[in-house]
């Protein structure tokens, strides 16, 4: 088979920075009540001592020295004082330079990329205009690991041309996080849905949620939350309330604002769940019944301890929504959405038990409720786990699934299944030797002896590879479909 590895490689640059929060500032009691800290009373105390000459002369100093490193770095500094403004026991109004200092002091840059840029996925871009006859704009998601081994999800862009030669668009310096969006709605039925697989009583459930309308903002459930703590109702309605609280910041809307390049967007961890990491984001782009398209990607939110299966969607890659996955069958890493309903439903991969593939099927994006394996370990590079390597790729022979094996010594490799158009559950062919492992240059990184990817597509008759070096740089490989699919029918 002829397996081009291209020249391209991305790898970590610790210069692209985004600026985040710094130190704690508040203290949240048991009753919710939010107050300022003591450290933060500290800084705050020494900052409005400094006379006007002193505040000034700091600032210049600061701006004079990260100004050409973000774009907006002034209207940073002073939402974050925004943010903190009503906390502090401020009794007069500070000019604009004493709030842009308060504010510098309560801000760090974080370098999103500074351990690792890996686990790409890639699909078709939403806008095909301009190009040449035989092109394909795509976007590669990747996933950028930084200090504290935090991962977000950041983007680039390119073009695929007829032959399967990439070329990717320069990267900007500048990174930027999306806005929450605080008039994103939640319909009350789903909600209350999504309580009822986390375990919550429904009556409780529905206690807790009584007076929120049909369809709710956050800040109409946070009041509801408020009142329902200063009610004093039995423990387990409270308990309902934080949860349906802690659903909510799961279940988000971010808009990244206009004009920015691809390679400018990170979505960073945003919710309590995700605070440690968003992880390995597989990308597929949709067809609805209708013929229109939805971006999705299943990722994987780590807070810390625990994991818990995500999706997110958009139509353009400027607004996400993120949402929460319910149901008994979502367990473990590693989901995989087709990019069609199969008779009339969802169907996605997975990996229930942690060793073999499973498919599901289920009327709703959200809610998966049952799996059966599919595919098990056969070869030795394969006998301690089995996983997809991202969303099915539809071809006319059928849904090619690209997996990943992990052999002796954690050994990661790629191959391939096919599976039946119309019953996904048949296999109809299979590689019993990897398509890719690691060649002698790629086994060094964060983690040795690793290839991996989250996603590939086909372009004019060649599928389109990128993949993870021992987690730490991603590169490309190109492969002729014909030779794929027909060594998958030989074995």
């Amino acid at each position: 088979m002829n397996i081009r590895r291209q020249s391209l490689e991305l790898r970590p640059d610790p210069r692209r920075v985004l600026l985040r929060p710094f130190m704690a500032s508040v203290v949240v009691k048991p009753t919710g009540h939010a107050e300022p800290s003591r450290r933060l009373l500290d800084v705050l105390a020494r900052v409005l001592m400094l006379d006007d000459a002193a505040v000034q002369a700091t600032l210049d100093g600061v701006l004079a020295e990260f100004h050409d490193r973000h774009e907006d770095i002034r209207a940073i500094f002073l939402d974050r004082f925004a943010k903190m403004a009503p906390l502090l026991p401020i009794d007069r109004t500070l000019d604009e330079s004493r709030r842009l200092l308060i504010g510098s002091y309560f801000t760090n840059e974080y370098s999103l990329e500074s351990s690792a840029l890996f686990n790409p996925s890639i699909v078709p871009a939403p806008d095909q205009s301009g190009l040449d006859p035989g092109e394909l704009r795509f976007v590669l998601s990747l996933r950028a690991t930084g200090e504290g081994h935090i991962s977000s999800v950041t983007f680039r862009s390119g073009v695929a041309g007829t032959d399967g030669q990439l070329r990717l668009d320069p990267v900007s310096k500048f990174v930027h996080a999306p806005r929450p969006e605080p008039a994103a709605r939640y319909d009350l039925k789903l909600f209350r849905r999504k309580l009822y697989e986390m375990g919550i009583d429904r009556r409780m459930a529905q206690q807790a949620t009584s007076e929120l309308p049909d369809s709710f903002c956050m800040s109409e459930l946070v009041m509801r939350i408020t009142r329902l703590r200063r009610e004093g109702l039995e423990p387990e309605v409270l308990r309902a309330g934080e949860q349906a609280l802690l659903l909510a910041e799961a279940n988000y809307t971010v808009r990244f604002k206009d004009g920015l390049d691809m390679s400018e967007k990170v979505i960073f961890p945003f919710s309590p769940l995700e605070s440690n990491g968003i992880e390995d984001a597989r990308f597929v782009r949709f067809t609805e019944d209708d013929g229109s398209c939805m971006y999705y990607a299943t990722y994987t939110a780590y807070n810390g301890s625990v994991v818990f299966p995500q999706i997110l969607q958009t139509r353009d890659f400027s607004e996400f929504r993120t949402s929460t996955l319910n149901g008994p069958a979502v367990r473990d890493k590693g989901l995989a959405l087709f990019p069609r309903k199969i008779n009339g439903l969802y169907a996605m991969l997975g990996r229930q038990d942690g060793e073999n593939i499973h498919l599901m099927y289920s009327d709703h994006p959200h809610f998966w409720y049952e799996s059966r394996v599919i595919v098990r370990p056969s070869q030795p590079w394969e006998f301690t786990q089995l996983g997809n390597c991202g969303s099915p790729i539809e071809t006319e022979a059928g849904w090619l699934v690209l997996t990943h094996g992990v052999g002796p010594m954690r050994k990661y490799c790629i191959g391939a299944v096919l599976l039946d158009r119309d019953d996904p559950s048949v296999v109809i062919g299979r590689l019993h030797e990897p398509l890719l492992g690691p060649a002698p240059d790629e086994r060094e990184g964060y983690v040795p002896n690793v290839v991996y990817s989250c996603g590939s597509l086909v372009h004019d008759g060649v599928l389109i590879l990128p993949y993870a070096v021992s987690d730490t740089a991603t590169r490309f490989a190109s492969i002729p479909l014909d030779e794929l699919i027909g060594a998958l029918h030989a074995e």
